[in-house]
């Protein structure tokens, strides 16, 4: 693999992902992780279409990002 991963988590209050850090040491938003995931800069991520035509993050190897260390 030659483009960044994502390594660890921040939530809001209500449990919801909101940004990532990077194997880069980046801290990126959801929307931008998406983007980069969908540009091919983030990889070992699929993304996935909610019921209501939103789009979602998720780890290739995993099915949530529950096992990921959080950021505080």
């Amino acid at each position: 693999m030659n483009g960044e991963q994502l390594t660890a988590v921040y939530r809001n209050n209500n449990g919801e992902i909101i940004s990532f850090q990077t194997s880069g040491g980046r801290i990126i938003s959801y929307r931008k992780a998406l983007m980069e995931a969908e540009n091919g800069v983030i990889e070992g991520i699929h993304i996935d279409e909610n019921k209501d035509g939103s789009m979602q993050l998720n780890p290739s190897d995993s099915s949530s990002f529950d096992d990921f260390p959080s950021l505080y």
